[in-house]
């Protein structure tokens, strides 16, 4: 599992970007990426938020998803 930082979550339309710890390019992360049991219904990610994710690949390429909080 991968870490990083939540670069921006946009709320209204479920969708942001994470910054890899390793340095490596920012990530797609969708809101159906997120772990439920860290981001029950009604919470989402917040600019800064430390997480866990698995690097999956989505419809345009690489992507974040089983994303947790750290």
């Amino acid at each position: 599992m991968s870490t990083g930082t939540i670069k921006f979550f946009n709320v209204t339309k479920g969708f942001g970007f994470i910054t890899p710890d390793d340095g490596s390019a920012d990530l797609f992360v969708h809101v159906t990426g997120l772990d439920k049991s860290s981001y029950p219904e009604g919470q989402l990610p917040q600019e800064n938020d430390h997480v866990n994710y698995e690097v999956v690949e989505g419809q345009k390429g690489p992507m974040a998803g089983n994303v947790s909080r750290a």
